[in-house]
């Protein structure tokens, strides 16, 4: 088990199975020394626990938890290619969208769920540029909707 698994088990998570895409692409690609993951929906076990639009349907609060779950699947559809996540040399990019009902304007503390996760497990690696961005709607009616990229060492 990796040290990156190792601090997922220490806050009582586990990576689920890579989440199957809802259309024509695939969970994640490599270039080069880079993957680059789809948007990753909080899914759990193929549902969605909570659908709808942040600040009207979803609070702030359990929308920024499901961003974590949204990084835990990204951190399986990594770790399908990369084969071992203590090879992520460091997260490069999150971006971060969030289901807004029209008055909502909190998407970047939202996205905070995913960025906190990060660097919970990687530490310094998990410092990354980021974007959080307010949508009228995401695939399923999901809350959040979230893509990292990471380089890779060796």
């Amino acid at each position: 088990m990796s040290t990156v698994e190792k601090n997922l088990q220490a806050l009582g998570l586990s990576l689920p199975q890579v989440a199957a895409p809802l259309a024509a692409y695939v969970p994640a690609v490599q270039a080069g020394s880079f993957i680059h993951t789809s948007g990753q929906l909080p899914l759990v076990d193929g549902s969605l626990p909570l659908t709808g639009k942040v600040g009207a349907d979803v609070t702030p609060e359990q929308a920024k938890e499901l961003a974590r779950t949204c990084v835990l699947n990204a951190l399986a559809a990594v770790k399908q290619i990369a084969g071992d996540l203590d090879r992520i040399a460091r997260v490069v990019k999150v971006v971060g969208y969030v289901a807004s009902a029209p008055d909502f304007i909190g998407q970047p503390g939202v996205i905070n769920g995913a960025s906190e996760l990060l660097g919970e497990v990687l530490a310094d690696r998990g410092v990354h540029a980021r974007s959080a961005v307010g949508v009228a709607v995401l695939p399923l009616n999901a809350p959040v909707e979230v893509e990292i990229q990471v380089e890779l060492s060796g």
